[in-house]
């Protein structure tokens, strides 16, 4: 499957930072993780602290599937509001399940600082506008449920987005105080080199043709024909898992991003902030650590990768339009344009844990605008399921849920 076109910012940007060779034996270990981009480092950071002999595999380079194209935003908001999730799910899901996002922002900072990454992991405020008038009562009804849920939340008006972020032609909207961001593609490779000097074995374009699964464990047989056999397999590997399990898990859609200069006065504002609005797709927005400013949106519902690469000039026109109808004061010209995939559940939220049909196996697959904080939250299920205990959100996050 291919994941993402033209130039994503972080890959050009950072380049290729560390390579590893790929798999040319037969091996044995505890765990094997598939999928080397920022969910499968998390995960292998947490099996390696956990004390397991832990393998790690990529079908590609480590960190250029889907890594290399995220936004990078880090927020404890759900795709789905808490007001709807809480009448799709119950109260003490919702609220558990919005908590958990809100707590991994800070505990993803403290793995970047133990692994000493130049990721440029920073804390901001997250404002979610509304884009249309007629989106105010229910977006006004998600700030009374969030307050009540105890999150720390104010309501602006548009005349105090517009004072405050310069933003213009808002309806208002909802300032959280706990955000963040990140470049996960430096991140997940500073993990991944981290782990590597404690013992980690990683292959990088090592791609899997068969698996037997069975409740002692997995072998694994390479497209070269050599084996992995393990005791478990945890697959990290995103929208690639769809190749895997032939539920009807996930709805596949295409996203488009672009990266451009402004002026350092022109971006100051926004430096501590994370926009995103309620659009129909909804459009995201961050600024970088130089200088430019990130929008994102246009996304469409195919991932056929010709057609999807064909609008990529259109839509990359398009988010500039936009960005120009909220910030109409910027001079922004266009450095990097890109698509990527990305996924949405009927939920909104991420599958986590086992199964049926996969003995020996678990899934840790984010979708969504919170994959990264979807995986962090996944460090610790895992690390519980490997000790055959329970977490009190793996009901919420089950497959045939």
């Amino acid at each position: 499957m291919k994941l993402k076109t033209s130039e994503p910012f972080w890959l050009v940007k950072n380049g290729i930072i560390n390579s590893y060779p790929s798999l040319r034996e037969n091996i044995e270990t505890e765990i094997l993780i598939v999928g080397g981009g920022i969910t499968g480092s998390l995960i292998a950071h947490q099996c390696m602290r956990d004390g397991h002999k832990t393998v790690l595999i990529d079908r590609r380079e480590v960190c250029n599937g889907s890594t290399s194209a995220t936004t990078s935003m880090l927020q404890y908001e759900i795709d789905v509001p808490l007001y709807e999730l809480t009448e799709l799910i119950g109260k003490e899901g919702a609220e558990k399940s919005y908590w958990a996002c809100y707590n991994s922002i800070d505990d993803l900072g403290k793995v970047a600082k133990e692994v000493k990454s130049n990721c440029g992991f920073k804390k901001k405020q997250s404002l979610y506008f509304a884009a249309l008038k007629k989106d105010l009562d229910w977006l006004k009804k998600e700030y009374e449920t969030r307050k009540s849920a105890k999150f720390p939340v104010k309501w602006l008006e548009p005349e105090e987005i517009e004072k405050k972020f310069k933003i213009k032609k808002s309806f208002g909207g909802i300032l959280s105080e706990q955000g963040g961001s990140i470049d996960a593609f430096q991140l997940a490779h500073d993990i991944l080199k981290f782990n590597h000097k404690k013992g980690l074995q990683i292959f990088d374009k090592t791609d899997i043709k068969k698996v037997d699964y069975k409740k002692s464990g997995v072998t694994v047989t390479t497209e070269y024909g050599n084996t992995i056999k393990a005791k478990k397999i945890i697959y990290c590997n995103g929208f690639e898992s769809t190749e895997i399990i032939k539920d009807n898990f996930v709805e596949l859609l295409s996203t488009y991003a672009i990266v451009g200069e402004v002026s350092e006065d022109d971006q100051a504002h926004l430096n501590d902030l994370l926009v995103w609005n309620t659009a129909e797709p909804y459009i995201y927005l961050r600024t970088t650590d130089d200088n430019r400013v990130l929008i994102g949106g246009e996304d469409e519902d195919f991932v056929d990768a010709e057609k999807r690469d064909a609008l990529l000039n259109e839509k990359a026109k398009k988010l500039q339009k936009t960005l120009k109808k909220y910030l109409p004061d910027y001079d922004f010209r266009i450095d990097f344009s890109w698509a990527g995939t990305f996924g949405e559940t009927k939920d909104g939220l991420p599958y986590i844990g086992e199964h049926p049909n996969f003995p020996s196996t678990y899934f840790v697959l984010g979708f969504g605008g919170n994959g990264i904080t979807f995986s962090v939250i996944g460090m610790e299920m895992v690390s519980k399921f490997l000790k055959k205990g329970k977490h009190e959100l793996e009901e919420y996050f089950r497959f045939r849920r």
